[in-house]
């Protein structure tokens, strides 16, 4: 019997530090508990991805070996994007699949991301898992299943094609960071009709150049050093397994997912109109009213990808969004996140307009600070949270609690939020002024430190 590191088993996924708490072991047990529960589910066989970490090729062998011994075949897809991935569930109609990967996380970390019967596991069901390694409630088969390899790149490339058009050829930068992105993203945004400026498409699991997180301004550098000495018109940046998009403008403007996300709730609102637009509880307070405008109905909902998405499965809604840069198209594609087609669909609406950064800097904007945290030891951010939400903020119009405290001024917002990943305390502060700001962020100041006094402040 094996008992794995329950600190692995997050709420959207499995992540771990590689031959510390996530071990070959482990990764074989996890394979034998999902093959467990997709038999239970009805399932026959699984699709197995990773991206380009050096401990992937270990852990699929892992995975696939425990997913076998309980009679469910495999389906092993190779180094691919993690959206590449969750597309081959489809293509290859096996509606479960597992993407091992570390995300945007340092290089010694992995993980897995999993889907079974077209549902991603979440919370308590990654929690199942756990339970049943540690109880020895694992099916073994008589006869194991099947492991087989196939390529589905090329499907994904000519699916993708086969759909979007640009108006017109675009001139882009193109950074991969190193992350699996750099094996399809390359050769998809040549055939669309676009000429590269190519950063670090090599996959290489050390990073050596940057850290694969667009979300992080220090990780767009390059970019934007590439922008301003060339003449590509617009820069894209994946992170580290390709399911998220950063962008920025000629002039070297970061343009935040919450923003991105106006583009693109306007362009599938002129083709599903009053359609629902899903936006976690991060966003700018500008979507809502730029939705509206747009005939769209706004959603907002909990921070998660998982979250994000069964929300989407719920509704029906063509789009969703978040602030973290993950974008889920129902409309015309799958309902995943996919940081490569999101900048396909990008590319799409700024080619019909003879100035792609107008259009982008015309997009309404606020002041506001970028996501800050507060450390805390494991259990802390929930319990100050809780002790926020029971005081009365100076100016308060309105208060949202669907994920964490979400506090609305007649020119601005505050956020504070628990993190599910880490044990950090998540803030985030909008105005319409620098002035205002400030002003919001002293009211969240004084009273966070009321909640919780001698708490040491990022802000």
């Amino acid at each position: 019997m094996h008992t794995p590191a329950p600190e692995i088993f997050k709420a959207y996924d499995i992540r771990g530090i590689v031959d510390k708490s996530l071990t070959v072991d482990t990764v074989r047990a996890i394979g034998q508990a999902l093959g467990t529960e997709a038999l239970a589910r009805g399932q026959k066989a699984i699709v197995i991805g990773r991206d380009g970490r050096l401990s992937g090729p270990v852990f699929a062998e892992a995975l696939a070996a425990g997913i076998i011994a309980t009679g469910i075949d495999v389906i092993d897809i190779g180094c691919v994007a993690t959206p590449i991935t969750y597309f081959a569930a489809y293509h290859l109609g096996t509606h479960s699949c597992v993407s091992i990967t570390g995300s945007h996380n340092p290089p010694d970390y992995n993980g897995l991301k999993m889907v079974l019967g077209g549902q991603t596991l979440y919370g308590d069901m990654i929690q199942s898992l756990r339970r049943n390694i540690v109880e020895g409630k694992l099916a073994v088969a008589v006869a194991p299943g099947t492991v087989t390899r196939t390529d589905v790149r090329p499907a994904y490339i000519k699916r993708i094609l086969s759909d979007v058009k640009l108006a017109r050829p675009m001139k882009i930068v193109l950074d991969s960071g190193n992350g699996v992105a750099g094996n399809t993203a390359p050769e998809l945004y040549k055939r669309l009709g676009c000429e590269l400026t190519e950063l670090f498409s090599d996959v290489d699991g050390n990073f050596p150049n940057h850290h694969p997180d667009p979300s992080k301004p220090e990780n767009l550098e390059d970019v934007i050093a590439a922008l301003k000495a060339g003449d590509a018109e617009i820069g894209l940046a994946f992170d580290g397994d390709g399911d998220r998009l950063g962008v920025v403008t000629k002039d070297g403007e970061i343009i935040y997912p919450d923003r991105q996300l106006m583009l693109f709730a306007a362009d599938v609102l002129s083709r599903v109109p009053g359609g629902q637009i899903i936006y976690d509880v991060k966003c700018t307070r500008n979507l809502a009213p730029w939705i509206r405008k747009h005939g769209g109905e706004p959603v907002m909902w909990n921070t998660g990808h998982a979250l994000v998405k069964a929300k989407l499965k719920e509704t029906g809604a063509p789009l969703a969004g978040e602030m973290s840069g993950h974008m889920f198209f129902k409309e015309r594609w799958y309902g995943f996140d996919d940081g490569l087609y999101t900048g396909v669909r990008l590319l799409e609406i700024l080619s019909k307009s003879p100035d792609a950064n107008a259009v982008l800097k015309a997009l309404p904007n606020a002041t506001s600070t970028p996501e800050l945290n507060i450390k805390m030891k494991e259990g802390e951010p929930v319990q100050l949270v809780e002790r926020l939400s029971q005081l009365s903020f100076s100016g308060e119009v309105e208060r949202i609690t669907i994920d964490g405290l979400r506090v609305e001024f007649a020119d601005g917002f505050g956020l504070a939020r628990s993190s599910n990943t880490t044990p950090v305390v998540v803030l985030r502060f909008e105005a319409d002024d620098a002035e205002a700001l400030e002003r919001i962020q002293a009211e969240f100041r004084s009273l966070i430190s009321t909640a919780w006094p001698g708490i040491e402040l990022p802000f």
